[in-house]
């Protein structure tokens, strides 16, 4: 069964960072792409960052230079760098397949930045 399990969010001043990880059951990340999704209160999802199975990226205009998105093989999981966060990155964060199937939506990690 695949199943994300997401972590690292937290309260974060604005410049600073967080790490986000999320764990997928099996290889799914060496079969599919992957990507970081966020939705703010009040707006609509929106793609963060995406990894292929190749390792190319791809990441939201709003957060290229400030965040990374990276892949463990060994231990399944895809991991979201975030560097000189801003107010308008707070927000609940979930990482799934991309395209998304719904059925492994998970309760993503809430990131709030103050300040």
């Amino acid at each position: 069964q695949v199943q994300f399990v997401e972590s690292g969010g937290g309260l974060v001043q604005a410049g600073g960072s967080l790490r986000l990880s999320c764990a997928a059951s099996g290889s799914i990340s060496k079969i599919y792409a992957v990507a970081w999704y966020r939705r703010a209160t009040g707006k609509q999802r929106e793609l963060v960052a995406r990894i292929t199975p190749g390792g190319s990226t791809n990441y939201a205009d709003s957060v290229k230079g400030r965040f990374t998105i990276s892949r463990d093989g060994a231990k399944n999981t895809v991991s979201l760098q975030m560097n000189s966060l801003k107010l308008e990155d707070t927000a609940v964060y979930y990482c799934n397949v991309d395209p998304p199937a719904t059925v492994y939506w998970g309760q993503g990690t809430q990131v709030t930045v103050s300040s």
